[in-house]
């Protein structure tokens, strides 16, 4: 497997947990009857577990576009190491925003998410 597409993989495992730490953190904070639910309304999760809520919400919102980018780099046989560079951004800065937006600090998560957002560009800018 090449580089690129072993980022997309990590990408999409780092996904997956994203998914477990919000099911751990709403167990933390709901009984499991309210979890097997409807969840009409949907609950408010605080503190850490929205902010896992939340992060996860953001990955799934750029998940899309990061898959496209490669595989369109991939099939079209642009990826080259300007492409690679780009998915290693998005893979590095999307595991740093998640960690910490985790913690609670602001400023820091958002620079983690213009990084991300860099390694889109990066990759795209290969493509046209």
């Amino acid at each position: 497997m090449t580089p690129d597409l072993m980022l997309l993989l990590w990408t999409v495992a780092l996904t997956f947990v994203q998914l477990v730490v919000v099911v751990i953190s709403a167990n933390s904070q709901l009984r499991l009857v309210e979890l097997v639910g409807n969840r009409d309304p949907a609950p408010v999760f605080a503190g850490w577990a929205g902010r896992a809520q939340r992060a996860h919400r953001n990955m799934l919102e750029s998940l899309p576009l990061f898959i496209a980018l490669v595989l369109m780099a991939k099939i079209s046989g642009r990826a080259n190491a300007m492409t690679l560079l780009g998915a290693e951004l998005f893979f590095w800065a999307r595991l740093a925003y998640f960690l910490i937006y985790l913690a609670g600090i602001p400023w820091l998560r958002t620079l983690a998410w213009v990084i991300s957002l860099a390694g889109l560009v990066v990759i795209f800018a290969q493509l046209i």
